[in-house]
């Protein structure tokens, strides 16, 4: 079964390709991101295909004709299909990419959770769709930083296309919002941590387009709550009443449920009719003295234990990267340009989307024979 699957999905991105030999390439390279190689670059991918050397695969990466950015559509596509539902949570966030050598496309010294501290790396920007049934990227950006934008010739030489600008992280989930929304995607709340919550025009935006969302922010921001006053985040919630907190899930983790005691108050005022503000707060039951802050926009009726929910879905994004990374070969690439960057990322995406789809089908009691390409 998981052979004629993964049959499907090749067809169906094969149309991307102006030429059979880069299609049927694809084929063997995506056989190769799914097998159990301990590293999956091009050497390795193309020793698993029974290549003479890693020129072909490299090809693929780099120069050979095909719509990369309508395989990703098609990636997106696949895995709304079969996992799409109006309960979706989309989640955008970055994720690092350790790079030794300065010459790869929007290499930096930068700091990447990745590491967790600065790092000579890659950033890319991700969408991940959430769903109970799986989850799994569905777009991509590469992060370019200024140092880059500024230098033409050092672009050029990465093959990155002189209308490529330097755009900040928030701007980039615009975009990729905005994809999803052109799209027709199902979904019904957005979510991502501070350094996408933190910003405001991110948030305007989004209430402009009715989006509902639970993103993280600082401690220090800003909100008018309603019964307390203008105030930081964390004085607001400080001065909260001991009943105004509750003991909630908000979904299972690798250990079991992720409890926390959470609390919320109505920010704003003048609520546009049935939408409601919210500032939330999420309380270690542990270490009472660490919790998180969120700025929430949605349905007036939303309780809490939703935007609890809503508020834990943020975490399938980073068992999206990590199994990309030790599953579908997403930081084992060596292409250096811009093109292949995104080659490589898209194609790591379809596997990871493929395996998403094959679980979640076993999940519901269809035979889930090696669902890797051996």
């Amino acid at each position: 079964m998981w052979r004629d699957e993964l049959d499907r999905v090749c067809e169906r991105v094969g149309g991307r390709f102006a030429r059979a030999e880069p299609r049927a390439r694809m084929r063997r390279y995506l056989e190769g991101l799914l097998s159990e190689l301990e590293r999956k670059n091009g050497w390795t991918i193309a020793e698993h295909a029974e290549e003479v050397s890693p020129d072909g695969m490299q090809r693929l990466l780099r120069t050979a004709d095909w719509d990369v950015d309508a395989a990703r559509d098609d990636v997106r596509d696949y895995l709304v299909e079969h996992l799409g539902t109006p309960q979706a949570v989309l989640v955008i966030d970055d994720t690092g990419f350790i790079k030794k050598r300065a010459c790869s496309a929007g290499v930096q010294r930068q700091y990447t959770g990745t590491s967790g501290k600065k790092d000579n790396c890659q950033v890319g920007v991700f969408a991940a769709y959430v769903t109970a049934d799986g989850h799994a990227l569905i777009d991509r950006e590469l992060y370019l930083p200024e140092s880059w934008t500024l230098d033409r010739a050092r672009c050029r030489a990465a093959g990155i296309p002189d209308t490529a600008e330097m755009t900040t992280k928030p701007r980039i989930a615009i975009t990729m919002l905005q994809r999803v929304l052109d799209a027709g995607v199902p979904w019904a709340w957005f979510t991502a941590d501070e350094i996408y919550g933190q910003v405001k025009y991110l948030r305007v935006w989004l209430e402009e387009h009715d989006l509902f969302h639970v993103v993280a922010t600082r401690r220090d921001d800003d909100v008018l709550a309603q019964g307390y006053g203008y105030g930081r985040a964390d004085q607001v919630v400080a001065a909260l009443p001991a009943r105004a907190w509750r003991r909630i899930s908000c979904g299972d983790g690798a250990h079991g449920p992720r409890v926390y005691d959470w609390a919320r108050v109505a920010i704003r005022i003048g609520w546009r009719p049935g939408r409601g503000h919210w500032l939330l707060a999420r309380r270690s039951v542990r270490d009472p003295d660490k919790i998180a802050y969120y700025i929430c926009y949605g349905p007036r009726s939303t309780g809490l234990a939703e935007l609890a929910r809503v508020a834990g879905a943020r975490w399938p994004v980073e068992e999206c990267f990590q199994q990309a990374k030790n599953e579908t070969g997403l930081d084992d690439y060596q292409a250096r340009t811009w093109c292949g960057w995104y080659a490589h990322t898209t194609l790591s995406m379809l596997a990871l989307a493929w395996l998403a789809v094959m679980r979640a089908q076993a999940q519901k009691g269809a035979p889930l024979a090696a669902a890797t390409a051996n």
